[in-house]
């Protein structure tokens, strides 16, 4: 008989992430990722796939390999800190990153090289040099010239300040802490002359977006005091050392870009001519010398990433490429996640869907091999025509009871047909009545799908019924369908209500008097709009919420930008209208029993947004309960430290068991 999914479930996942093929296309590297209890963190090893023999072996063994690429040499780089020395000076506040070797063919990992900068990625050229993506701190202070006492003291007032000074916007950010004066630089790294030469200026942010025919691409531009909403694009002149603007920053929302030739680019970007901020991309070419960009293809779906929601991934990787003369890029269509290309003809052609989530991915010479779910499986590896290559997860789900979502689909009361999904709990019994919980993912422009989700199989085997969907202003269905700016709580709100009667239409073993709501971000958004516009649930529970746009604009690491794109106003043009779409305007009316979890750190919904609710709601009378987590942030419930994880599931287990079994 198979075993009930647990809490504790997740300690034994092997999350598959970031696969690479080398240089010879004759290996695939790949990182695997698992959580440790007893130290309660994450460990990371390397691991190769062989294309010929399709064997599958350890490269790494230390449990300190999360990220690495290629050498042109088809050896792997990767950082760690491995030596007390390298370790010490790190904790002392030092900037240093130290590269290690390791041959794939056999032998030890060995120190290649140290940068004195917080690298953050590493690149090969052609030539054999390094593109540098680090972290550059405007406020780290000038060590150079300085006694030892001076230095100690000067790295001492910088690590353990007695203030923060905050003079820019945003001045923190989530899973990175305070930002003031940090910005993403590049640099040019010479191993051979252990020469690091810096490529954009100190008060320029820049993300690497391709580097090839002695060119880089970048996103990003100079800024100071408040960050624009969208990026600029650039190509950066390996030779002639010289800065080529083709985007404005603030002109245009930007995607990927990659090099087509030394004078054109293919790129995603849109204007948002007809549904603003949210408008979905569409690809271009962009002539260098002249900046001028001709539309290639319309498109309405997410490029260079997978937006299906799980809490059973960890991990990056890459989410678009240049291969041949195909832009191959994930892309979340209907329910799930896709591998895409376009040509420069503009010609789309879909590579891969079949269900489930491409999560990262690497072709080479058209050979394709992702990271990813597929049905009910935990993460591993695929080869382009969805065959399994990697088994890291058999055993778990061969002996575990993982019960299959149900699709269902139903036209809402607002025409448009809303997609969904109903899991029947664990040993279900026809004629016996069943707790249920209805789930609201985050985004909103993100999707529920088929994949698994670890915490909903842990509440279908607690006994519960489990219902997800997609509303309107989920992704994959186009600008119309995902357009909700300015109608938060509305639209959303119905779809979400009628899917309910839906469901309950569908199942009726569900006892309606025992249904719980919950989401997170958006989804906590959502959860505390619910509980006040009805009491039709029996408990809450509402995570990493928004409750009130008016503090949320003025408090989080994307308020600024993000409250005018999705509410169409901000405290400056229509504070009515913010305030009209809070569910804090609307907590008087809360009678829901409700669950409230936050994270001391988590500065894209801070704790604020939280605390507001709890407090409203004692104000009422109404049963609530507020659990604050230190040192998380918004991403508690997939990557937050281990033992917080389980306490998070726990504590939301035991308040809808408490209020509805």
């Amino acid at each position: 008989m198979k075993k009930p999914v647990e809490i504790r479930d997740f300690l034994s996942f092997r999350f598959i992430s970031h696969p690479t093929w080398s240089p010879g296309g004759a290996l695939c590297a790949f990182v695997v990722q698992q959580a440790e209890e007893a130290d309660n963190q994450y460990t990371a090893d390397l691991y190769l796939y062989e294309a010929d023999s399709q064997k599958v072996r350890r490269l790494t063994a230390l449990g300190d390999a999360k990220t690495y690429c290629w050498t042109n040499q088809s050896t792997v780089l990767f950082p760690a800190a491995r030596d007390k020395a390298d370790r010490e000076a790190i904790q002392a506040g030092e900037l240093r990153t130290v590269y290690y070797e390791i041959n794939p063919h056999g032998g030890e990992a060995v120190k290649a090289f140290t940068l004195p900068i917080t690298a953050t990625s590493l690149t090969q050229l052609e030539d054999g040099r390094f593109v540098v993506s680090a972290i550059h701190d405007l406020n780290y202070p000038e060590l150079d010239g300085l006694s030892g006492e001076e230095r100690a003291k000067a790295l001492k007032n910088y690590l353990h300040p007695s203030a923060e000074v905050f003079d820019e916007l945003p001045f923190w950010g989530n899973g990175m802490g305070y930002t003031s004066g940090k910005r993403s630089r590049l640099y040019l790294y010479d191993r051979e002359r252990d020469k690091l030469t810096p490529i954009t200026k100190p008060g320029w942010d820049a993300s690497l977006s391709h580097a090839a025919l002695g060119k880089l691409v970048f996103r990003g531009g100079p800024w100071k005091g408040v960050a624009p909403f969208y990026d600029g694009l650039y190509v950066y002149d390996l030779s002639t050392k010289k800065t080529t603007r083709i985007i404005k920053p603030g002109r245009m929302k930007t995607g990927p870009a990659v090099l087509l030739d030394e004078n054109k680019l293919l790129l995603a970007a849109t204007y948002g001519e007809n549904y603003g901020t949210e408008e979905y991309c569409q690809f271009f070419i962009a002539d260098i010398p002249t900046g001028k960009l001709t539309r290639l293809a319309d498109y309405e779906a997410s490029i260079g990433y997978s937006t299906v929601g799980s809490d059973a991934r960890l991990g990056g990787g890459r989410g678009c490429k240049l291969d041949g003369n195909q832009f191959w890029f994930i892309s979340t269509v209907g329910d799930q996640a896709n591998l895409m290309s376009v040509t420069p003809e503009g010609i789309l052609t879909t590579h891969y869907a079949r269900g489930g989530s491409v999560d990262s991915f690497d072709v080479k010479d058209g050979n394709i091999i992702f990271a990813g779910f597929q049905g009910q499986g935990l993460t591993e590896l695929f080869d382009g025509d969805g065959n399994q290559l990697t088994h890291f997860n058999d055993h778990y789900l061969a002996t575990h009871d993982i019960s299959a979502p149900i699709c269902h689909s139903f036209t809402a009361s607002d025409g448009f047909e809303i997609h969904g999904w109903a899991v029947k709990p664990h040993g279900y019994r026809k004629g016996k009545k069943y707790p249920a919980i209805l789930h609201i993912h985050g985004g909103p422009r993100t999707v529920f799908g088929d994949v698994f989700h670890h915490e909903m199989q842990v509440w279908v085997s607690a006994g519960y019924f489990v219902f997800y969907c997609n509303p309107r202003g989920s992704d994959g269905r186009g600008n119309e369908f995902g357009d909700i700016s300015g109608k938060y709580g509305t639209v959303d709100y119905q779809n979400l209500m009628d899917f309910m009667d839906e469901m309950l239409q569908t199942y009726p073993q569900v006892d309606p008097k025992r249904v719980a709501v919950t989401g997170g971000s958006y989804g906590g958004f959502m959860t505390n709009w619910v509980i006040g516009h009805t009491n039709r649930f029996a408990a809450a529970c509402s995570q990493r919420s928004i409750a009130n746009w008016v503090s949320f604009e003025h408090t989080t690491d994307i308020g600024y930008f993000f409250t005018p794109s999705q509410i169409g106003a901000d405290t400056r043009t229509d504070v009515e209208k913010l305030w009209r779409h809070s569910p804090l305007k609307y907590a008087p009316n809360a009678k829901t029993p409700t669950l409230f979890i936050h994270s001391e750190q988590d500065y894209r919904c801070w704790m604020s947004e939280g605390l507001s609710m709890f407090s409203a709601l004692k104000r009422n009378g109404t049963e609530t309960r507020l659990v604050l987590f230190h040192g998380e942030n918004h991403e508690l419930s997939r990557s937050g430290k281990p033992q917080n994880r389980i306490r998070r599931m726990e504590e939301i287990l035991r308040w809808f068991d408490q209020h509805l079994q």
